[in-house]
């Protein structure tokens, strides 16, 4: 078991982490099926509900990517806080994990999602060192990029889903004072999100 607040990739070398990353997602309570059962699902059902009177969204309205991934991500936390009630709920303050496991609180899962292609990114505060007042950056994270909703895009698809840990050291700062986004390189997400979709 991995002390709190300690990496589980520390001291271990670069070409043992996607072996560590597996490890990690072998420990985790919620399988691999059942989350990408769960992200599809939730992207499913973006397009069924209806908002207002009757506007259906890709077909009445196209919000922005924002807008969809903030109801992708509600959803996804509302879906598995609903399978299992007695184990997981949605994060109620801002020191907490979109997705909070009750039993565990390790195993807590940060949700991303994006309409980049390949692209996972956070705000800069991820890339800062973590305050008693702050929650941890470090932790497990479900990734989600998505094709935009667009007038242009008939039937816009979940392009990836992938699961891991990240450490809040994986994250890299935009460089200028002003800029409010956070990166990983290619090597970390190659070997720390793993894959689940397609």
């Amino acid at each position: 078991m991995v002390q709190r607040g300690m990496s589980p990739y520390q001291n271990l070398p670069q070409h043992k982490w996607e072996d560590k990353t597996r490890e990690l997602i072998a420990a985790h309570p919620l399988t691999e099926k059942e989350l990408v059962e769960v992200v599809l699902e939730a992207w499913k059902s973006i397009f069924k509900s209806t908002i207002g009177r009757h506007a259906k969204i890709g077909a009445d309205i196209f919000p922005k990517p924002q807008m969809i991934g903030l109801f992708l991500h509600e959803l996804i936390a509302a879906e598995i806080a609903a399978r299992h009630p007695d184990k997981w709920r949605r994060d109620e303050t801002g020191d907490e994990k979109g997705l909070v496991c009750l039993l565990n609180r390790r195993f807590s899962i940060e949700i991303k999602t994006s309409s980049d292609p390949y692209g996972i990114f956070a705000n800069r505060s991820y890339a800062q060192a973590p305050t008693d007042r702050k929650k941890t950056k470090s932790g497990y994270y479900l990734a989600v990029n998505f094709q935009p909703v667009k007038r242009d895009v008939p039937n816009p698809q979940v392009r990836k889903i992938r699961f891991g840990w990240l450490d809040h050291t994986d994250w890299i700062g935009q460089k200028s004072q002003t800029g409010q986004q956070a990166r990983l390189n290619a090597n970390t997400k190659k070997v720390k999100l793993l894959p689940l979709y397609p």
